[in-house]
């Protein structure tokens, strides 16, 4: 018998507490293969929510293959079966758990200690000169405060990253880039485009893990290539090639998602050398560049956009809410690209796109990069120093950015930790979830940012005070 329920005063919404409790039972055996669901209207009515809301949980377990529907008859616990269906079920699951964490992420609260997450506090960012913007441009009668964008994006705005792509010894004219809804969309376009159902892509082991799940709901196999302190394995990289013969690698050059580490000019040689032979494209996602405060290599800088196409966003240094990214490639996969944009999302938003230019064109964010630079480099000796004081090794002291990559002694898989971390409302991820086919990992990645407090340090003291070593 299901057993729901659920409470309008929680963050998570309506239909996905529906999801997450039929989720649950089902995968504890709880509810069994076969067994009928309850109707939609005596649901809705037992949990005093409209039919609407069963509906869409409904669907969307039938889409996850938890539920299967029979016309005139209602729905019911799906098989659990072996084989194609339940491979691509897992691939799924997988994805679904990547997103959970995301959520977890996003909608802990404002009490949650977030020291995993992706991103800086927000007190930490420019809200006062986001508002003083807004102001200003919304008083301006350019504004586009209702009309959709053009296809590519602002032309000001890529005008402007003509000139900031230039100071990393990228060429780029503004028809090579493409304006995007932050660096996750860009990728999404990318991996629309690149990649099919079935598809072996290679990425970083570690890496992006939010960037694994969408390219396991594309359909793509993921193959990870293990990261070295000075960038990918390039000998494990040339045999996965023969091998797998890929179209695609994705790959993240500057303070490495979630080491921190940069890459060093021969594995960036290599590599290119390995896709000219190979014939594939290199995917750069170079998120944290504002947080490296000094000249370092690029994939893209070597190679002028020829088999690179560069991948960057304003969402971590100036606003989350208003994401803004942007794709930096060769003319006619720039062109590729922007058709695709327009199919899965009309335009993006002009108005953010404009907001951005703004604030990077007033003479000021420079000035307040080498300030959060600044901060950043405090934190992240304070980190250290914590993480030093616990006991926990560290993979490598980074030069900049946000992220430091540690583990304590003893484990194969922190993956507990991490959950007896949430018990405690303390947001630890476990670096299972950064490896391509989730394998158990000793790591966690910190944030410097968010780390530093007081009951991060004593959880971990505590934990790790009663644990074997």
């Amino acid at each position: 018998m299901l057993m729901v329920s659920l409470d309008n005063a929680q963050a998570t919404p309506l239909v996905e507490q529906i999801v997450d409790a039929v989720r649950s039972q089902i995968d504890d055996r709880i509810l069994r293969a076969g067994m009928k669901m309850p109707p939609i209207r005596k649901l809705a009515e037992s949990q005093q929510v409209s039919r609407f809301t069963v509906v869409e949980a409904y669907d969307r377990l039938v889409a996850l293959g938890y539920l299967r529907s029979r016309r005139g008859s209602g729905f019911y616990v799906a098989p659990r079966r072996e084989g194609g269906e339940g491979r691509q079920l897992a691939s799924t699951d997988r994805a679904v758990d990547v997103a959970w964490m995301m959520r977890q992420a996003l909608d802990g609260g404002a009490d949650q200690i977030k020291a995993s997450a992706g991103w800086l506090p927000p007190d930490w960012l420019d809200e006062d000169g986001l508002r003083r913007h807004l102001r200003s441009l919304s008083r301006r009668p350019d504004a586009r405060l209702t009309a959709y964008g053009t296809a590519q994006g602002y032309l000001p705005l890529r005008q402007q990253l003509q000139v900031k792509l230039a100071e990393f010894g990228i060429g780029a004219a503004p028809h090579q880039i493409v304006l995007t809804e932050g660096a996750t969309r860009a990728l999404d376009i990318l991996a629309r485009h690149l990649v099919k159902p079935g598809d072996t892509v290679l990425v970083d082991d570690p890496g992006y893990f939010n960037f694994f799940g969408n390219l396991r709901l594309q359909g793509a196999i993921l193959v990870g290539v293990p990261r070295k302190v000075d960038g990918p394995d390039v000998e494990q990289l040339e045999a996965l090639l023969a091998h797998h013969k890929p179209r695609v690698f994705f790959t993240h050059s500057v303070l490495h998602n979630p080491t921190g580490a940069n890459l060093s000019p021969g594995v960036a040689f290599r590599i290119l050398q390995l896709a000219e032979k190979h014939d594939f494209l290199v995917i750069e996602d170079d998120t944290y560049a504002d947080f490296h405060p000094h000249a370092t290599t690029r994939l893209a800088n070597l190679d002028q956009l020829n088999r690179v196409i560069f991948v960057g966003s304003f969402s971590k240094t100036l606003s989350g809410s208003l994401r803004v990214g942007f794709l930096a490639a060769r003319p006619d996969l720039a062109a590729e690209l922007t058709d695709v944009k327009t199919l899965t999302s009309v335009a993006s938003s002009e108005f953010n796109e404009q907001l951005v230019y703004q604030m990077l064109t007033d003479g000021h964010y420079r000035k307040y990069l080498d300030r959060l630079q600044g901060r950043l480099a405090q934190a992240t000796d304070e980190c250290l120093r914590m993480i030093e004081r616990i006991g926990l090794e560290v993979y490598l002291e980074p030069k900049g950015g946000v992220f430091v990559w540690a583990r304590p002694p003893g484990f194969e898989d922190v993956a507990a930790l991490a959950s007896a971390a949430a018990a405690q409302n303390i947001m630890l991820a476990p670096g299972k979830v950064f490896r391509p086919q989730m394998q158990p990992s000793p790591w966690l990645r910190f944030n410097v940012a968010f780390a530093t407090v007081p009951a991060v340090e004593r959880f971990l003291g505590e934990t790790l005070g009663g644990c074997p070593t």
